[in-house]
């Protein structure tokens, strides 16, 4: 996806870093924007991957939220859309990265596109995603605060406690501070869990110290584990300070991912 940010467009992690996007986001004369890869660059991508590959499954962001779906759609249409499979996740970033890796691995163990995208859409709603931000203004500003739009104008000290549901930006509870709408997300993510643990993603915006939080009170249960910061395009429509988890029971698919670099992030402090 493409950023346009202070005069420039740029490529989400090709031209720009989540690092530099949020260090230079403070002193930015504009408010970020996005756009969507065009039917055309999609197509050019599936014909080549078509030139060595039988099929393509192409899973993408909540078609309610972004022209992305739509785009790659059309691009299927102008390829062949027997063998390009377009998704949509109805989820977004973190719980977006888990439904990728899932595929990945079904694509390991050999099943063909068809069977991988009718795996995809089984787990579909068994995959959640659950978190905060700091201000709602970036959604609102992005055109993305959907259902969220009902706490404008709150008291701001109330913090939101948001979901994708519906493949929508939805709010599920008003607390005072940040800190308890963190602590609301670990529960919520805890809720999922059947006994068999959860595959999970903490997410951040320029809040890596938070994420690591949430990520050592989720450890004990999870199967899989990763922290991971949210790239400009997310950025731009969340805002700094988002954090946030996507999450599965991992009884529909362990991955077990656990980094040795992030089990370190996450070890006990000792201060």
């Amino acid at each position: 996806l493409t950023l346009h940010f202070d005069g420039k467009s740029l490529l989400d992690g090709v031209d720009i870093t989540p690092e530099e996007f949020y260090r230079k986001l403070p002193s930015a004369s504009t408010h970020p924007t996005t756009s969507q890869p065009s039917p055309g660059r999609f197509a050019e991508t599936y014909s080549a991957l078509l030139e060595d590959h039988d099929a393509v499954v192409s899973i993408h962001i909540s078609e309610k939220l972004s022209g992305t779906y739509a785009s790659a759609r059309q691009a299927a249409d102008m390829t062949d859309p027997k063998r390009v499979h377009v998704i949509d996740s109805e989820v977004v970033s973190m719980s977006l990265g888990l439904v990728a890796l899932v595929a990945s691995a079904l694509a390991a163990q050999k099943l063909d596109a068809a069977a991988i995208e009718s795996r995809v859409l089984a787990m579909r709603p068994h995959v959640q995603t659950y978190f905060s931000v700091a201000t709602l203004e970036f959604l609102r500003r992005g055109g993305r605060i959907g259902r969220a739009s009902a706490l404008l104008g709150s008291v701001l000290q109330v913090k939101p406690v948001l979901c994708i549901r519906d493949g929508l930006v939805t709010p599920l509870e008003r607390v005072r501070t940040f800190d308890r709408a963190l602590n609301r997300v670990v529960e919520l993510t805890r809720e999922i869990n059947t006994g068999k643990g959860v595959c999970l993603i903490v997410g951040h915006a320029d809040a890596q110290a938070d994420a690591e939080r949430v990520a050592r009170e989720l450890e004990p249960i999870a199967d899989t584990l990763m922290i991971q910061p949210l790239g400009p395009v997310v950025g731009a429509h969340a805002g700094p300070g988002v954090v946030g988890v996507g999450c599965y029971p991992a009884e529909l698919f362990p991955l077990g991912i656990k980094p040795a670099l992030m089990a370190a992030a996450i070890a006990p402090r000792r201060d």
